[in-house]
């Protein structure tokens, strides 16, 4: 087997997690929009590259020797931004394997907390999930007009290092609010490297919930981690009365448990099955800290 060289149009927080699991399997480029974060691209592991919507020469030569190409980038309302600049370049690329889009569980909108899996139909509630089951149906036709495998991920809210309730509990911006029967799903981001390098493997192709198994109120989470850090967790507080942004009140507007049996029909095997493993983890490794501090529901 030729060694795999791997393509992620959007290095962010999620790309960086998969490049540092996969350092010396293959050769990794990634693009950003801002030449200030490729220091933290090359330590991850990752060859930088800039990519603001426009294809560049250096880009072209690299797709020419990339097998797997990977997108991490929201979609707009003109278009997907990397099928916008690159269609026709990704149709000719003569050494692609596999595709794969990093979505989000989001498309499916609202069920009332019911179990939703891949067969569910989309029907998505916010104007960013409307554009995401676009962008998938987009990258899906595409594989199928060039004959290559589209793995389409879909992830719950992302955590891991520098992006946890333990570091929100430090800096003090950690919340409990409370809306009555709420769960949502969550996903450590070591195990969207690992379902991601299983897809890369089988060039497997499909959609694929890429969730832990427990989807839990938000509270529960917050409360959970105060109790490894051994400290009182801040007080609850009504849904109805919290200041949100109309993002994140957006965020609880969908409510659905998401069952993720297609990812372990493929041998994958999730290293933290629910939160409360990852968090004893980090916790117990002192690691919880490290990485980039943001919003757990951006990518």
């Amino acid at each position: 087997m030729s060694e795999k060289q791997i393509f992620i149009f959007g290095a962010g927080y999620s790309g960086k997690a998969f490049a540092r699991a996969n350092i010396g399997a293959a050769t990794i480029f990634g693009t950003t929009r801002s030449p200030e974060k490729f220091e933290t691209l090359r330590q991850a592991g990752i060859a930088p590259l800039l990519f603001d919507g426009a294809m560049t020469d250096e880009i072209d030569d690299i797709l020419g020797k990339t097998t797997h190409l990977l997108i991490s980038v929201a979609p707009e309302e003109a278009g997907d931004p990397v099928l916008n600049a690159a269609r026709k370049t990704i149709a000719q690329m003569p050494a692609l394997e596999w595709i794969g889009y990093l979505s989000t569980v989001g498309v499916y909108g609202n069920y009332d907390g019911a179990w939703v899996d891949e067969t569910a139909e989309c029907r998505p509630v916010s104007k960013r999930s409307v554009m995401r089951v676009a962008a998938e149906q987009d990258w899906l036709q595409l594989g199928t007009d060039i004959g290559r495998p589209v793995a389409i991920l879909r992830l719950s809210g992302i955590y891991g290092p520098g992006r946890n309730a333990l570091v929100n509990l430090e800096n003090g911006t950690a919340r409990r609010l409370v809306k009555p029967d709420q769960v949502f799903n969550r996903i450590h981001c070591d195990d969207i490297a690992g379902a991601l390098w299983q897809l890369i493997n089988g060039n497997t192709g499909g959609i694929f919930n890429v969730t832990d198994d427990l989807p839990a109120p938000p509270q529960d989470v917050v409360a959970y981690a105060a109790s490894l850090m051994g400290i009182e967790p801040p007080p609850e507080i009504p849904f109805d009365a919290a200041q949100l942004s109309p993002m994140a009140r957006s965020f609880y507007g969908e409510n659905k448990r998401v069952g993720n049996a297609a990812i372990k029909a493929t041998g994958y095997r999730f290293r933290f099955p629910d939160y409360r493993a990852a968090f004893d983890h980090m916790w117990a490794s002192g690691g919880w800290r490290d990485g980039e501090a943001r919003s757990p529901m951006k990518r």
